[in-house]
């Protein structure tokens, strides 16, 4: 591995900047077009999406994590130095943009010239606005035949607050506009400060595990030096280790003997423990440790909860070795022990959202070869009880019998932008799911702002598929976390022949409890095999059934050996039969298949192939 010059790099010139922007809206080809005029990579080895190294990434087009990458650019012959971290536009993946802005002084906000403004674009700039940064405003895909750059500078200018002429014009597919973009980077962007002889202080902001090499350290440094074979020390753990290699990303990994103010790179100190490197912790040395750690990040609240059960009960272990190795490379992941009658041992995860869900899953099964069951997502509700005591239930299993005062649910802070064509199918999509309205701008003519509470379990499953369809894929949606509010909710149980199965209970509203209720018989009627005897499917709230569905006992024709004689003969061998079925409903069990879970448990949302805004 090659390894850099020694020295120290003066913050002077380093520009630590970030790319954001709403899903697909052309960053990371952009970042390719940046890799290429700065010469890092190999024209041979240069490669569409280069900084998605995951498979799913590639497969979906889309960013789920933050990439670091240092570049060489001169201007002026002046040699400098850019870090950039190109971020994910999903909103599910906010955490993955806000912990990458703590590390940067400036950020690119990127806009489609075709599409304009959307809502995870206002999302993501009011973070950078939070964390202070210089937002340089630019327009992509000018190529493009539908593109408006005119348009949507003045819309972009009148949001941030400059002129239309100062919005960026630029295609990140042919180049055009990409060096003068990169000039004004080294021009706008403010350098780093920070203090080069104070004790160190560098903060973490992303982790991930190698096979190899134990646990990879990704770091900012804000004050002081780490240097190779020096013991540093985790604020946070209190625990220290040996420097093993330090260095930069460019893009692939290159030894330097020392990392600076202001330089981005890594640490490997060898570290097998996923548990030692926290995303937010601040790195100092063990010989002259810093007094006051850096502020870190908020830690994320997860918006969806879902049990994940391997299929083989052998590898639950495995399970949780690998959950505590990709919750090293994705912070906002949480997850506790827990146990189903139906489904074993398995863990209840926290998600920040649909797609983060299906990412996990997706990403467990493949990088460590699982076979997982993941049941129906829900979210957290509080439940108050007559007697004053305080339930909180992260899973149905979990909800208190007995009288029941107040039941609380989360609601989220939705903002929708459209086209105004479709203000009224969307204002009756959003009333459908119990919404409040909060208000409504016009962003530009023909184009609008809609604020809505909505109830966090109306939207996480197909509320975004409705919205896009409605709108013909042009609406967007944003939303936040916005308390809770009361609400009426029952659980409804299945029962299969009497008995409940926790993986199929829900948390509903009242009004759609019989429909689930028909709707999830109706599946399991056609999933579950027929058995020896009748076995009832019942939907319930409590003790009250409201749906039902039967499926028929197998039945052998014990009649065929029976020919002619007395009728007697033949009822008497059907009252036989009858006992034994009598008998065997007694002590029989419904054994439902695994399939029968999987496609059950299957929501049919998130899609395979969608890229929710």
């Amino acid at each position: 591995m090659p390894v850099t010059d020694p020295g120290r790099t003066d913050p002077a010139i380093i520009r630590n900047f970030s790319i954001i922007a709403h899903i697909d809206h052309g960053k990371s080809t952009l970042a390719d077009r940046m890799l290429q005029l700065t010469g890092v990579v190999d024209p041979r080895a240069m490669r569409e999406q280069y900084l998605d190294r995951m498979d799913i990434e590639r497969e979906r087009g889309i960013t789920i994590k933050s990439q670091a990458v240092r570049m060489p650019w001169t201007q002026g012959g002046v040699g400098y130095v850019l870090n950039m971290i190109d971020t994910p536009g999903h909103v599910d993946f906010t955490y993955e943009v806000s912990r990458s802005l703590a590390a940067c002084e400036g950020a690119l906000l990127l806009v489609d010239a075709a599409q304009g403004i959307e809502a995870q674009t206002l999302a993501n700039l009011y973070l950078a606005l939070e964390a202070d940064l210089h937002i340089i405003p630019v327009l992509n895909k000018i190529d493009l035949p539908g593109a408006q750059p005119e348009k949507y500078a003045e819309e972009l200018a009148g949001i941030i607050g400059c002129a239309p002429d100062d919005v960026l014009r630029v295609s990140a597919k042919t180049g055009e506009g990409v060096r003068e973009l990169l000039d004004e980077i080294v021009r706008q962007v403010p350098a780093p400060v920070g203090d080069p002889d104070a004790p160190a202080r560098a903060l973490i902001f992303d982790s991930v595990y190698d096979t190899y090499r134990g646990v990879i350290t990704y770091v900012r440094v804000v004050d002081g030096a780490l240097s190779h074979r020096e013991r540093i020390l985790m604020m946070s753990t209190k625990a220290t280790h040996e420097v093993l290699e330090v260095g930069v990303i460019s893009p692939e990994p290159i030894r330097t003997q020392r990392l600076s103010v202001g330089e981005v790179g890594y640490l490997i100190t060898g570290v097998k423990d996923v548990r030692q490197s926290r995303v937010g912790d601040t790195v100092s040395l063990s010989t002259r440790p810093a007094i006051h750690a850096l502020a870190g990040y908020r830690h994320p609240k997860p918006m969806v909860y879902a049990g994940i059960y391997p299929i083989d009960a052998d590898d639950f272990s495995e399970l949780r070795e690998a959950l505590e190795k990709l919750q090293l490379n994705d912070a906002a992941l949480t997850f506790e022990p827990e146990t189903s009658g139906a489904l074993g041992f398995g863990f209840r995860i926290g998600f920040l959202g649909l797609l983060h869900m299906e990412i996990v899953r997706e990403r467990l099964e493949r990088e460590f070869n699982l076979d997982l069951i993941s049941t129906a997502p829900n979210v957290v509700y509080r439940v108050v009880m007559e007697d004053g005591t305080e339930h909180v239930v992260t899973n149905p299993s979990e909800y208190p019998e007995g009288k029941i005062a107040e039941v609380y649910e989360p609601v989220v802070r939705a903002t929708v932008l459209s086209p105004s064509d479709y203000i009224g199918t969307l204002m009756e999509l959003c009333q459908t799911r119990r919404g409040v309205q909060l208000g409504m701008d016009y962003l530009s003519a023909d184009r609008v702002e809609m604020r809505y509470t909505l109830p966090l379990a109306e939207i996480v499953f197909d509320f975004f598929d409705a919205l896009k369809s409605r709108t013909k894929g042009y609406a967007s949606l944003d939303y936040e976390d916005a308390g809770e509010q009361t609400a009426e909710l029952v659980k409804v149980d299945i029962l299969l022949h009497g008995d409940p199965v926790d993986a199929f209970s829900a948390i509903v509203h009242k009004d759609k409890a019989y429909q689930y209720g028909v709707a999830m018989a109706a599946k399991l009627k056609e999933l579950i095999p027929r058995q020896q005897f009748e076995v009832p499917i019942q939907a319930a709230i409590g003790a009250r059934v409201i749906a039902r569905e039967t499926i028929r006992a197998l039945r052998k024709d014990v009649l065929a050996k029976c020919y002619g004689g007395d009728i007697t003969r033949k009822r008497k061998l059907l009252e036989k039969q009858k006992e034994g079925k009598k008998r065997m409903k007694m002590v029989g069990r419904v054994e439902v298949p695994q399939e029968a879970f999987v496609a059950a448990l299957q929501t049919g949302e998130g899609g395979k192939d969608k890229k929710p805004s």
